[in-house]
């Protein structure tokens, strides 16, 4: 039976990371995680969250994206207006609602998304047929679960790849259509195809 919807916990993302103070006002530094960092100037009020059962909201006063940090923006939140006030937000995370995140066009993911999941491997001659019934020595086997999501540097083309922890240590593997076959977010899993030679080059230094 389908539970209530006013008893299933509400949900939320990660838009951004406070690293510090900035100004003598109450403004904080912080690391954008979002793609979208305009669509935060229409957020009115937004949560600040020390772990995942400690979150406060508050409202937004100001927002701007940094334009001589890349990947940094500045936020001001009501009630802070000191040095002293902004640094103990330091390491805080900032989050909106997961209702309120933008919508993202078919094959694109949020990395708060792919975080976690677990990676099965493919058998090579399974990878056509990956959908249909298989023997067990077919079934994908576990490789390991996403711990972090890699992006080029700025202004540079690439794929990014899943920081996949497994139990030979972490490895990288392309966020790309011809490697990853099966993406499942609802069920947590990722079902990849690895290409010969992924692991060597993952252990070269």
């Amino acid at each position: 039976m389908t539970p209530p919807a006013d008893s299933i916990p509400q949900q939320f993302v990660t838009v951004a990371r406070i690293l510090r103070a900035r100004g003598n006002k109450g403004e904080v530094a912080a690391r954008l995680l979002t793609d979208f960092p305009d669509r935060l100037k229409e957020q009115r009020e937004v949560f600040l969250a020390a772990s995942s059962s400690a979150r406060r909201e508050v409202t937004l006063e100001s927002y701007w994206v940094d334009q001589n940090h890349p990947g940094q923006c500045v936020f001001h939140f009501a009630g802070v207006s000191s040095i002293d006030d902004a640094e103990k937000l330091r390491g805080f995370d900032v989050q909106i609602p997961r209702e309120r995140r933008a919508g993202l066009p078919s094959g694109s993911y949020f990395v708060t998304d792919l975080i976690g999941c677990r990676v099965f491997e493919l058998a090579a001659r399974n990878a056509e047929v990956a959908s249909s019934p298989c023997p067990v020595a077919e079934v994908p086997s576990l490789l390991g679960q996403v711990r972090d999501v890699y992006f080029p540097g700025q202004n540079q083309p690439g794929t990014p790849l899943l920081a996949v922890d497994t139990p030979q240590g972490e490895l990288l593997v392309p966020l790309a259509e011809d490697i990853c076959k099966r993406i499942d977010l609802p069920a947590r899993r990722i079902e990849v195809l690895l290409p010969d030679g992924l692991r060597d080059l993952n252990g070269s230094d």
